[in-house]
């Protein structure tokens, strides 16, 4: 990883609220004068003209302009016209929504090659809930019935290796752990369960607790909680 990567969020949900305020201040300066786009993927099936208009009226008040970035079909992933305003980003932000739908729309795309580039160049990137999972090397699906609390691991866009992200975890997600842990692909996979609100957040080569809740990582049969301003410990370097 290059010293010129921006910040990188998890965000445990419950975005473009009143809370996320600490998180999102850092993603807004490293944005600069430069181009910021929202990407509703996640929301793709559920109104995301409803995502883009509270992302851009959340971040509006604090000092942001954002612009929707179209990827919601595989095909707006492909676009020249997206792959070069990508090129030109300066922030990025992935809204929550459906965990298994950014993956097979973004990866191994044109669009997200631009966006991970971005990024490298010190773009701010972040992803909320769904987005947040779509991170990691594993998306979780529902294994079963609706409030079967096991989960199915799924490849992800892996800009954070071995990761697995439970997002919501103070409302509902610790109740997947049991199950994800039971069904990891991996003995070395570390589990990150982020509060509502809340976010880890990597920047300069160090992971930190930011929010009003915490974050807590889950390896090898070791739990950890980290609160807010707390550098994270066992949560893997980006890719």
């Amino acid at each position: 990883m290059t010293a010129t990567a921006g910040p990188l969020a998890l965000v445990g949900g419950d975005e473009l609220r009143p809370g996320n305020e600490e998180q999102d201040r850092v993603l807004v300066a490293a944005a600069g004068a430069g181009p910021a786009f929202v990407l509703a993927t996640a929301a793709a099936r559920q109104h995301p003209e409803l995502a883009v208009a509270n992302a851009r009226a959340w971040f509006g008040a604090l000092g942001l302009e954002l612009e929707e970035l179209p990827a919601t079909r595989r095909t707006d992933a492909t676009r020249s016209e997206n792959v070069e305003r990508a090129r030109a980003g300066r922030f990025f932000y992935l809204v929550g929504g459906d965990p298994g739908i950014v993956p097979r729309i973004l990866s191994e795309t044109p669009l997200w090659d631009a966006i991970v580039r971005a990024w490298r160049e010190g773009a701010a990137l972040a992803g909320s809930s769904a987005g947040a999972m779509a991170l990691g090397e594993w998306t979780l699906l529902r294994a079963g019935y609706r409030g079967d609390p096991n989960r199915r691991h799924r490849p992800a866009l892996t800009l954070v290796p071995r990761v697995a992200v439970i997002p919501h975890f103070d409302t509902f997600g610790e109740r997947w752990v049991e199950g994800t842990l039971a069904t990891a692909p991996r003995d070395d996979a570390v589990l990150v369960g982020i509060d509502e609100r809340s976010a880890a957040l990597w920047q300069g080569g160090v992971w930190r607790a930011f929010g009003p809740g915490g974050v807590t990582v889950i390896a090898r049969g070791e739990r950890r909680r980290f609160d807010s301003g707390e550098e994270i410990r066992g949560i893997p370097q980006p890719a």
